[in-house]
C-alpha cells in the first residue's frame, strides 16, 4: 500500500511541476508518464484523467496538512483553523511555479474547475473539522462553503507573495477569516441563537472516507 501510495504522489508531484514548464492546458499524459519514468498503464491505475491528476494532488496536501496533527485545543476555532490553512498554503508553496501555471490555465477552463469543486469542498470540509468546527446541517453546509470562498480568495494573495513567511498570505488569510467570524457571530445574535461549541474530535463525512496518497 505504502508503494503504491507513493507511485501515486510522485505522479501527481510530477505533473504539477511539469506544468510549470510547459503550461496545465498543453501538458499531455504521455508528457506527465516520460517526466514521471513510469508506464502509460501505472499512469492510468493511479490518475487516468488530468482532473484525476488534480483531485490526486488535492488529496496529497490534506493528507500532509493533517499528518501534523490537530491543533491545540487551547486555540480558538478561527486561530485553528488559521493554522490548517497556513499548512495548506505552506505545502502548496514547495510547489510553487507549477501551482500557478495550472490556476492560470484553469481560469480559462470552467469545466475542469467545476469538476474540481466537490474535492475543493471535500478538503474544506476536513479542514473544518479538524479545526474543531461542526459541518453539520445547513449552518454547516454554508461554512464549508464560505471557506471554500475564503481559500479562493486567499489563494489569489497567495500567487502575488514571495515572501519567506508568507506575510500576505497570512495578513489576507486573518483578514478574511475575521470578517467571517464577525459575519458569523452577527447572524447568530440575529437569530437568537447560542454560540454552538464544536467537537473537540473531526467528525467523518457521510460516505466519505479520507483518501490516502
Amino acid at each position: 500500500m505504502a508503494k503504491k501510495a507513493d507511485t501515486a504522489n510522485h505522479i501527481v508531484t510530477t505533473a504539477v511541476d511539469l506544468a510549470a514548464e510547459k503550461g496545465w492546458r498543453t501538458l499531455s499524459l504521455a508528457d506527465i508518464a516520460q517526466a514521471a519514468r513510469v508506464p502509460m498503464s501505472a499512469l492510468y491505475r493511479h490518475c487516468p484523467t488530468k482532473p484525476a491528476l488534480l483531485a490526486g494532488f488535492s488529496r496529497m496536501i490534506d493528507q500532509a496538512v493533517l499528518s501534523e496533527g490537530l491543533p491545540s485545543a487551547d486555540e480558538s476555532p478561527r486561530d485553528r483553523l488559521f493554522d490548517l490553512m497556513m499548512r495548506r498554503f505552506d505545502v502548496l508553496s514547495a510547489h510553487r511555479a507549477g501551482v500557478k501555471a495550472i490556476l492560470r490555465d484553469l481560469r480559462r477552463d470552467p469545466l475542469t474547475t467545476v469538476l474540481q469543486a466537490r474535492q475543493l469542498e471535500l478538503s474544506m470540509r476536513w479542514t473544518l473539522q479538524s479545526a474543531g468546527i461542526s459541518t453539520a446541517g445547513l449552518l454547516g453546509r454554508a461554512r464549508v462553503q464560505a471557506l471554500c470562498l475564503i481559500y479562493g480568495l486567499v489563494l489569489r494573495a497567495w500567487e502575488q507573495d514571495d515572501s519567506p513567511e508568507l506575510d500576505r498570505t497570512m495578513k489576507a488569510l486573518d483578514q478574511r477569516l475575521r470578517q467571517a467570524e464577525q459575519w458569523q457571530n452577527s447572524f447568530g445574535r440575529r437569530r437568537g441563537e447560542r454560540p454552538v461549541e464544536p467537537p473537540s474530535q473531526p467528525e467523518t463525512p457521510a460516505g466519505q472516507e479520507p483518501t490516502v496518497h
